[in-house]
């Protein structure tokens, strides 16, 4: 598209200029910047900076990361260059890098994957909390050395102090509450942390109560149109974590335990033609809908412990033992009533050691086992329980010659996927015949890259990433009703023939491939004393990518179905667009989604500056962009086009922010997908700081959506059912102590 190499060549010389034109003063760091140069990314065993990996990397920390504090982890990081949400509501969104989400994006607590069912459903919480994390960790681009073949579009660390890593002397730590009109939100986050001797301790807690959020157009739920909020958008949210370790001179031992809950609404299933007749009073009608409203109460026991050995004598000079166990589940109800269960109980373990140099090179050497069992319980679940156990080896190696940083690396993967087939034969409809044996897949990855230290300010990096990835059992064994998507899944293992008397889904006969990425990243960075700007290119060809695809095709009961009376372009519309003229006919038909596999074909870039004009203002500046092709078409739910600039003011205790970002129209649309139109958000927010004694007391006012425009978000399953909220206004107050 024609504002594709425009926009790039606009930031670039915008840069350009900045740099020029920046006088020789010391320009002093605002309270909401971040010095890149020594924020250590913990994703990585080798523990560099984001100046020293040849793979782009964000990390959001400190004033930044509360400043962007959302209820959800694809909100939170839904203003990181590349980075999108999935927007199922505000309750349950995940994070989109370059254009990918779901399983390819890897998301990790303290390393170790996060083990709930977020990966398998738009409408699952990711089970993280943000609000009690110190950074979190952005890693673009295929990261499957370390994290497995399912990292083929990234990883998302969040990182706590639940695992004590340094010593601590007497009590610090950080309180806050905050206060968000949109939904009557009220938040309130304690962590504290405390030490004696060799021994650290940490503690940390939250509390989430929100009600349906308000809306500055409708929402389409059941075929009526709903104004004013957001039926099914409620969170209530608590969890705590504890922790405890000790920490010698060249050892460390870490233990924690988190607690976490989670009873939040599901939107898009207020069932609008079951409100109640025209004989029922207001207040009957009322009662009624609310009985109609989907739920998911959550629940996760999650325990993490680690070992790490440093300057041992020999050949290897540090060992590191990372585990974690993680107990998960949540019940879909409706009309009181659990309709599914999705339960997923996971063990992970990471064992690494770092060897001594050789010729140069320092690296590490790892094994890497996870067990994972998942299960959908219900007479509404739409996959079998599947066993699934990971075991890997890999390798990280890196060497500096003269101006140039060289690392290579390596990974090999089996992954074995074990279903119960007592899924499909407890149920007469499936047929007898539906009989999947234990699927094996072998996953080699491999990367080499460079980054190369023009001079003391400027760098380029280049990464090449050879990619191999499993696909999921979701993927492969979906077959059944997903009520929170109002959709029924169809994984890759199936097959739709058509017969005279409609169509049939029987077990696919062609072979399941893995996916292949090669991925090519080139990244500039520029950090001067009042410039930092930063930019990647990236092209990614995935041979045999799995897609959900909408077929177009209807199912009401077993019978599976099109729509005579429409052609394929109002079956699009219909597919897309609840409510329409043939809404009545079918309201009781869902659309059917199934995995296939083509060959895409997926580039863009993410750009970003950041200017002091002077000693009180600054100007932050970012773009992205991702455009993905299909063999036949485009792939579907892509991100638009965006950029957006914040203008930062500082003086004395004082900070504030005035900001606008543009959503491009998004018309690179896949079969059965509408066009989604432009919008721009504006926000504004103002922070006072203060001294109590030795302790920073914060007070803090944000606007979001300030002209209350009305935004759906393209890559969202419910883009006509939940549109962003409206105009919000957040206050509260912070403790650093």
């Amino acid at each position: 598209m024609r504002r594709f190499p425009f926009s790039v060549v606009s930031i670039a010389v915008l840069g350009v200029i900045s740099a020029s034109v920046a006088n020789a003063q010391q320009t002093q760091k605002q309270r909401d910047e971040q010095t890149i140069e020594q924020i250590t990314i913990t994703a990585t065993p080798l523990n560099r900076t984001v100046l020293e990996t040849a793979q782009p990397v964000s990390v959001l920390a400190g004033e930044d990361l509360r400043n962007n504090q959302a209820a959800t982890l694809g909100e939170t990081l839904n203003n990181v260059p590349g980075v999108n949400s999935t927007y199922f509501g505000p309750v349950s969104s995940s994070p989109v890098i370059r254009g990918l989400d779901g399983p390819r994006v890897k998301i990790v607590q303290n390393g170790l994957d996060a083990s709930d069912a977020s990966r398998v459903g738009p409408d699952h919480v990711v089970s993280t909390e943000t609000s009690t994390a110190t950074q979190v960790e952005v890693l673009r681009g295929p990261a499957t050395l370390l994290y497995g073949s399912g990292a083929i579009g990234g990883v998302v660390n969040v990182v706590d102090n639940r695992l004590p890593r340094q010593r601590v002397y007497g009590l610090e730590g950080e309180a806050a509450y905050q206060f968000n009109s949109v939904a009557d939100e009220n938040l309130f986050n304690l962590s504290l942390d405390a030490g004696k001797d060799d021994f650290a301790f940490h503690i940390d807690a939250f509390d989430r109560d929100s009600d349906n959020y308000e809306i500055p157009g409708s929402a389409e739920l059941g075929g009526e149109e709903e104004n004013g909020e957001l039926e099914g958008s409620s969170i209530e949210a608590s969890g705590f974590t504890v922790g405890a370790g000790w920490i010698g001179d060249n050892a460390r031992a870490s233990f924690s335990y988190g607690r976490l809950d989670s009873l939040y609404g599901i939107p898009g299933h207020a069932h609008g033609e079951e409100h109640g007749d025209e004989h029922e009073d207001e207040h009957s009608e009322e009662e009624h809908a609310e009985e109609e409203l989907v739920f998911a109460d959550m629940q996760q026991d999650r325990f993490q412990a680690v070992l790490d050995w440093q300057n041992l004598p020999g050949t290897f000079k540090e060992v590191h033992w990372h585990n974690a166990y993680t107990d998960y589940q949540h019940s879909e109800i409706e009309d009181g009533m659990p309709g599914t269960t999705f339960a997923n109980k996971t063990l992970e373990s990471r064992l690494w050691t770092v060897h001594q140099p050789l010729d140069g090179w320092e690296g590490v050497i790892g094994l890497h086992y996870s067990d994972s069992e998942f299960e959908a319980i219900g007479d509404e679940a739409y996959t079998p329980p599947v066993d699934t156990r990971t075991i890997a080896l890999f390798v990280l190696e890196e060497k500096r010659v003269g101006n140039f940083l060289w690392q290579l690396g390596a990974r090999i993967e089996d992954a074995q996927h074990t279903p119960d087939n007592s899924f499909y034969t407890a149920d007469e409809d499936h047929g007898e015949e539906i009989n999947f044996s234990t699927m094996s897949f072998t996953a080699l990855s491999a990367s080499a890259g460079t980054v190369w230290t023009i001079d003391e300010q400027s760098s380029v990096a280049i990464n090449y990433a050879y990619s191999q990835r499993a696909p999921s059992a979701a993927e492969i064994f979906s077959n059944g009703l997903h009520i929170s998507t109002s959709t029924y899944e169809v994984g890759v293992g199936f097959e739709i023939e058509a017969e005279e008397d409609g169509f049939h889904i029987e077990q696919s006969t062609r072979a399941i491939e893995k996916e292949v990425s090669n991925n090519l990243d080139l990244t500039y960075r520029y950090v001067g004393e009042h410039v930092t700007f930063m930019a990647s290119l990236f092209y990614n060809d995935v041979a045999d990518y799995l897609f959900q695809q909408d077929t177009g095709l209807y199912i009401s009961g077993e019978d599976v179905h099109g729509h005579e009376e429409e052609d394929e372009e109002h079956a699009g519309e219909h597919a897309d667009e609840h409510g329409d003229e043939h809404a009545d006919e079918h309201d009781d038909d869902l659309p059917v989604f199934i995995f296939q596999q083509q060959d895409a074909k997926l580039y863009g870039f993410e750009a970003e500056l950041d200017w002091h004009l002077d000693e009180n203002w600054r100007i932050d500046v970012f773009a992205d962009y991702t455009r993905a092709k299909l063999d036949s078409g485009n792939v579907p739910r892509i991100p638009a086009m965006r950029f957006g600039a914040e203008l930062h003011y500082e003086a004395d205790n004082w900070h504030a922010e005035l900001s606008a970002t543009r959503y491009a129209k998004q018309d690179n649309i896949a079969a059965y997908e509408t066009e989604t139109e432009g919008y721009t958000l504006v926000s504004a927010s103002v922070n006072y700081y203060t001294q109590v004694g030795n302790n920073e007391l914060i007070f803090f006012l944000k606007g979001n959506n300030l002209t209350d425009q009305e935004a759906r978000v393209h890559q969202s399953f419910l883009k006509d059912e939940a549109p962003l909220p409206g105009r919000a206004v957040t206050t509260g107050v912070r403790l650093s102590f």
